[in-house]
């Protein structure tokens, strides 16, 4: 049975549309949801979100500003004006609430706001940066990202966490008390009906044309790693094109092109997108080239978009994912970082037509029963989880 079912729901995050980011399109997502649900919702955010009702009557506050003293206190005043209980759901990523990711203050309110009475739950999308992984100073602010997650934690009953690995890095910051549940992240890109993708699929290849999409935050890792994965699958397949999708994408064709000259002809970007036109071009790919660093995982909302739009997928695993990736029908996951493994089961992809056909089917399946934003307002509004 549901718990505080007259609470009022208070998302607080970092960014919210029209600020782009993975962070603001679910806080959307889910605000959306809960309010078609019938539950009041209220998103809390800094600029450059403006106070209004959406069309799917949230009520947007962009008056966080910096997340400094002056504005918690602020939304302290205006939150008193919303009738209470109040249920309030920290989007937590340590750099999105201020002071270059050291804002402390931020999270002894939120640990004021539960001691005052509040019901705290906590959406962990990202715990805390990793020691030893760059400079001094990096070490530093994760040092105080602990400090931070330690406070933000301790009245906090319910954290949400993106990705099972999370749990761990977190339990040991938190209160016997907190209770850690999975909660996989959406796709980010609703599938529209696309009938004829004839003029799209021109623009990124010519004739027989194997199109081979990415979409991803286009670090500079993962630059580094499309350009290798481009020149070795040029080596193995005649005829393809390399399609690069959302905000970077143009940047990152750039660099790649320039670290591989004579494959800009095999290279395309969209630049930024409408969620609409990107949900066509997704449609477009014939496959998509999903390697991830750390491994594919259910945080990941690139790969969630391409698994709800059916496109067989190649990926990787690695430390952080699930194990259901590496033996999943619905992907074709090889050993992150292993080069030839990644460009031999794309290639071995690209000339079975039938395993295409099968992984798609498999792909929008296991997204409907597991990943839909369903689901998450399911278990947000039942309070229930799959505990950790």
């Amino acid at each position: 049975m549901r718990r505080d079912a007259t609470a009022t729901w208070h998302l607080i995050t970092g960014e919210y549309p029209p600020a782009p980011g993975g962070v603001s399109d679910y806080t959307q997502a889910v605000g959306a949801g809960l309010a078609r649900a019938g539950e009041a919702v209220h998103v809390w955010s800094g600029p450059p979100a403006t106070d209004h009702v959406d069309a799917n009557g949230v009520h947007v506050h962009g008056c966080a500003g910096a997340w400094a003293r002056s504005d918690l206190m602020r939304i302290d005043s205006a939150l008193e004006r919303v009738a209470g209980p109040r249920r309030l759901v920290v989007q937590w990523v340590p750099h999105a609430f201020g002071r270059r990711s050291l804002n402390l203050g931020f999270c002894r309110w939120v640990r004021r706001r539960g001691l005052a009475g509040d019901r705290v739950d906590v959406m962990a999308h990202e715990p805390f940066l990793a020691f030893r992984e760059g400079s001094w100073r990096q070490d530093v602010a994760a040092a105080v990202h602990r400090l931070m997650v330690r406070e933000l934690l301790r009245e906090a009953r319910t954290v949400w966490v993106s990705a099972p690995a999370w749990a761990d890095r977190l339990r040991p910051w938190a209160p016997r008390s907190a209770r850690f549940c999975w909660l996989p992240v959406p796709s980010n890109v609703p599938v529209v009906q696309a009938n004829d993708l004839g003029v799209l699929r021109s623009s990124a290849a010519s004739g027989r044309d194997i199109v081979i999409g990415h979409f991803g935050p286009y670090d500079r890792l993962q630059i580094r790693e499309l350009a290798r994965l481009v020149a070795a699958l040029a080596d193995t397949l005649p005829s393809f094109r390399l399609l690069l999708l959302g905000r970077g994408s143009a940047s990152a064709l750039e660099q790649i092109g320039e670290s591989a000259p004579d494959l800009e002809d095999r290279l395309h970007a969209t630049g930024q997108l409408d969620a609409v036109t990107l949900s066509r071009y997704l449609q477009v790919c014939d496959v998509m080239l999903q390697p991830y660093v750390d491994g594919a995982t259910t945080r990941r909302t690139t790969l969630m978009a391409a698994l709800a739009h059916g496109v067989p997928v190649v990926t990787t695993f690695g430390r952080l994912s699930e194990p259901f990736w590496r033996d999943s029908d619905a992907v074709c996951a090889v050993p992150s970082g292993d080069l030839d493994a990644i460009v031999d089961a794309t290639s071995a992809l690209m000339s079975d037509a039938s395993r295409r056909r099968r992984l798609s089917t498999a792909a929008r399946a296991l997204y409907a029963a597991r990943f839909d934003i369903a689901h998450t307002i399911t278990a947000m509004r039942d309070d229930r989880c799959e505990a950790l």
